[in-house]
């Protein structure tokens, strides 16, 4: 691999001229002496685009003289820069299936192993994520081009909850906790919800949520989440796949849960309960609608409980907390060694092989998976005397509010302006963290974080449910796992992926109509509609692959439980 030698020796020379030969075997390509290097990364998980600004670049600037160019999947860029034979330095896939597996047939991503690069540049990858190396190896054909992400520490338990079924629990204390069992109920409460809170902090309409498209993929995405919150049926293909019988559910049943779901998020149109901007809007909208309270509900921790909790509203006794209905059984995913399906991969254009790999192998370190994770050591986090992990007051007020200002640190912006636009993870937040006494990546386990309740609403929720964290909650009720496996899609073939796309797209829009419809009767003939549409291009061949595929998968899980 002549690129990489010959820029390490470029980068040798630059350290010997600045007079840094003695750290250059750390960081080859560079001190913070000169110009700084911009590195493109090609993220499909991205919802960000430009430079990435505040404390993540500060810190990656003084670690590696590096700027970080986000560059997300949008309007067909995934295409285009295959077309161009180019994806960018950094590049980081959804799913390691048909896309990824493009990108290594036409020799757009760089081979991991060549002249040692991942060995001597990535030396916590090497040494910490073999499996997950070699899994990714066994997908692209017996050469290594990266890892899939959420890698742990041991096959053990499951990760956390993040289907945690998030509530204003105020609202629902001073409507005197009605019973909440199916979707019908949900309904109810969020139109008594409506009652008592009928706008926001901002003066505007409150609603029970506020979905959006970004993330669409075969089916519209709230609605198929929503499916494996309450069934633990896992989005699959073309539908679902249960874990506890490895059956496989085609999206479009007429009887199906997929348009129950969508049953469901009309009669919430209807009712003024949905935000109409749901089909068109960004996430940045939904963070700002959920962070002034103009929400009542989210299945996702990340889109309610992270976003509502501030300090503020604490202060003012209001919380979003968890409360399942009773009737569901949300999924938890099993953990695996051999990492998930969003791959880390290196382009093979890039000019700076060895930055990137190092840039990956720092947010795999445990200092650098914490700290992309909850902002710089010292700052925000570090480890006490007894090597456990307590956050500092600044830390507290950022991962209570991701607005809050660091500035006082000497840093730009907000907390949420430095956070790491690439939007993937290296080790799942489960993993246990090698520097720490014995405590995982995931705030919430650390022994310094499990005190007393923060307010009255939160108390109340204890009381009420007998927990004191919303994982002991939801590992309280009924739930199931995914196992971990090492499957991975057959590929598609481009004819076949014509006709996939095609009616993915018949089915996301007719989602989205039956969504909106203006009555049952509406509901009824869109989906029909829909059916029928789908029918007509190749849906019953797509969801014959599917089946075969929830097979494939079924047997891989069982042999890795044997």
């Amino acid at each position: 691999m002549k690129k990489v030698k010959k820029i390490a020796a470029l980068s040798l020379c630059a350290a010997m001229t600045a007079g840094l030969l003695a750290g250059c075997g750390s960081s080859p390509t560079g001190s913070n002496s000169g110009e700084p290097i911009t590195i493109t990364v090609f993220s499909q998980l991205a919802n960000y685009s430009g430079e990435q600004t505040g404390w993540s670049a500060d810190i990656l600037r003084e670690k590696f003289n590096v700027i970080l160019n986000i560059v997300p999947d949008l309007n067909g860029t995934y295409q285009t820069r295959m077309e161009g034979g180019d994806l960018g330095d950094i590049v980081v896939f959804g799913s390691d299936g048909d896309q990824y597996l493009n990108a290594v047939n036409a020799g757009l991503l760089f081979d991991w192993n060549e002249d040692d690069l991942v060995k001597e540049y990535g030396p916590y990858i090497y040494e910490h994520m073999q499996n997950a190396l070699t899994h990714n190896a066994d997908i692209s054909g017996g050469t290594t081009y990266g890892f899939g992400h959420n890698v742990a520490s041991n096959m053990e338990d499951h990760e956390a909850f993040f289907y945690t079924w998030d509530i204003r629990w105020d609202l629902y204390k001073e409507l005197g906790y009605p019973e909440v069992k199916n979707y019908d109920d949900m309904v109810d409460l969020f139109k008594k919800m409506k009652e008592i809170c009928p706008t926001d902090e901002n003066g505007k309409p409150t609603y029970a949520l506020v979905a959006w498209p970004d993330w669409d993929g075969t089916m519209a995405m709230y609605a198929k989440a929503t499916v494996t919150a309450f069934y633990g049926y896992d989005e699959f293909e073309m539908g679902f796949y249960d874990p506890s019988t490895g059956n496989f559910h085609a999206c479009l049943d007429e009887d199906g849960p997929y348009i129950e779901s969508l049953r469901f998020y009309n009669k919430l149109y209807r009712e003024g309960l949905l935000d109409p901007d749901s089909m068109t809007c960004t996430y940045d909208y939904v963070q700002e609608k959920v962070a002034a309270g103009g929400t009542f509900f989210s299945i996702f921790d990340y889109a309610g409980r992270t976003l509502y909790n501030t300090d503020e509203h604490k202060a003012q006794n209001k919380m979003m907390l968890s409360l399942t209905p009773s009737e569901a059984t949300p999924i938890a995913y099993g953990m695996s060694t051999l990492g998930g399906n969003r791959v880390w991969s290196i382009g093979a254009k890039t000019e700076y092989p060895e930055l990137c790999m190092e840039v990956i192998n720092y947010l795999c370190t445990p200092e650098g998976r914490i700290t992309m994770e909850y902002g710089p050591q010292g700052v925000c986090w570090d480890y006490d005397e007894n090597g456990k992990t307590y956050f500092t007051p600044l830390g507290k007020s950022c991962k209570a509010d991701i607005e809050t200002s660091m500035e006082e640190a000497g840093y730009k912006g907000t907390f949420h302006d430095g956070q790491l636009q690439i939007n993937n993870t290296t080790w799942t937040l489960d993993a246990l963290n090698p520097d720490s006494n014995g405590e995982r990546y995931r705030a919430e386990t650390w022994e310094s974080n499990l005190t007393a309740a923060t307010c009255e609403i939160e108390q109340d929720w204890r009381d009420r449910t007998g927990c004191n964290t919303t994982e002991e909650y939801m590992e309280s009720g009924n739930y199931q796992v995914k196992p971990a496996s090492a499957y991975t899609a057959a590929k598609k073939g481009d004819e076949f992926q014509t006709k996939w796309d095609q009616t993915k797209e018949c089915i996301v829009t007719g989602s989205w109509n039956a969504i909106y419809a203006g009555s049952d009767a509406e509901f009824d003939q869109v989906v029909q509609d829909m059916i029928k549409r789908a029918k007509e291009y190749y849906y019953d061949e797509c969801v014959e692959w599917s089946r075969n595929e929830a097979a494939t998968l079924k047997a891989s899980i069982d042999a890795m439980q044997k």
